[in-house]
């Protein structure tokens, strides 16, 4: 489910953006896009240092939307492409999927783990 070109972007620099919609309303938060990794079936890890309004709202709403892309990896219409994700999202502190993301970023507190409804290539 996950798009050889949306691969490709992972390994750019890059900013990724990260929408909730919690009791307060929406919020958005960034990463890098070389801190997330894919598991085999496809779900999206992504380390969270801080996120902590992100994890309040995924824990009343867990529907996530992210954003991302790179003027490095070729688009629908030339250079650049970019990826708009709909998925589902949960946090989590402890197991494989924790400690994979732990070894590489010791700053970590959780991984938001996203399972994608949609990956839709945007440009």
């Amino acid at each position: 489910m996950i798009p050889e070109p949306l691969l490709e972007i992972l390994k750019q620099d890059g900013i990724v953006a990260i929408a909730t919609l919690g009791q307060e309303g929406p919020h958005l938060v960034n990463t890098w896009n070389s801190y997330i990794r894919i598991t085999d079936d496809g779900r999206i890890l992504i380390p969270a240092g801080y996120m902590h309004r992100t994890e309040a709202n995924v824990a009343f709403n867990p529907e996530v939307l992210i954003t991302l892309g790179s003027s490095k990896v070729r688009g629908l219409h030339g250079p650049g492409a970019g990826f708009l994700i709909k998925g589902t999202a949960a946090f989590i502190t402890s197991g494989p999927e924790f400690d994979l993301l732990k070894a590489k970023f010791d700053w970590l507190r959780a991984t938001m783990a996203v399972t994608p409804v949609s990956v839709t290539q945007t440009w």
